[in-house]
């Protein structure tokens, strides 16, 4: 592999993160993160996702060649619950009916470790996101595609949730799962981009 495809690695599984940083023309390799996604008690949000992404980025440069990691972990508040990844179809079901007809947050940290100077650059970005009110049978259609599994807040407005989203204020990458404008500028800012 050459050198120039080495040097950045993103810890995570997500192909969406895949697929916006290709869209960016960042040259990477993918080494998931394997760690403990469970909130701290009393973290706020934005501290949750922020920690998580460096554990990640970290994780991942403890066992991975490389030199930069880039780490990152979304989460979907709604009436201060921090909706992750749904675990079975009634929990995606309630998340669905919860975000239905009102808005929430969508909050993703990210982190570039450089291994070879051992430093982080870590943020978050916040999107507001409006949801269309939603009927029981349009959830349990959209629940039925397998697609609310693997989604924070059971929900990806780049498939087929698309249509349930009225508006959003902020970032639309972030909501896929990864703010690729400001991600894209602390690679520059650390040397590891152009």
């Amino acid at each position: 592999m050459p050198k120039s495809e080495s040097s950045i690695v993103l810890a995570s599984a997500s192909p969406r993160r895949s697929e916006l940083l290709e869209s960016a023309g960042i040259n990477f390799i993918v080494v998931p993160g394997d760690i403990d996604e469970a909130p701290l008690p009393g973290e706020l949000p934005a501290d949750h996702v922020q920690r998580l992404s460096r554990e990640k980025a970290c994780e991942v440069a403890g066992r991975s060649p490389g030199r930069f990691f880039i780490g990152a972990d979304t989460v979907v508040v709604c009436e201060g619950e921090i909706m992750g990844k749904p675990k079975d179809e009634a929990d995606a079901f309630r998340m669905l009916r919860k975000l239905s007809g009102i808005s929430h947050e969508v909050i993703t940290g990210y982190t570039v470790f450089d291994s070879e100077k051992n430093t982080c650059v870590t943020d978050s970005v916040s999107t507001r996101v409006y949801f269309k009110q939603l009927s029981e049978t349009e959830i349990g259609a959209y629940i039925a595609t397998g697609c609310p599994f693997d989604k924070a807040g059971a929900y990806a407005i780049q498939g087929g949730a698309a249509y349930m989203v009225r508006k959003i204020d902020g970032s639309y990458s972030n909501v896929v799962g990864l703010p690729l404008c400001e991600v894209v500028e602390t690679l520059q800012r650390v040397g590891a981009t152009g």
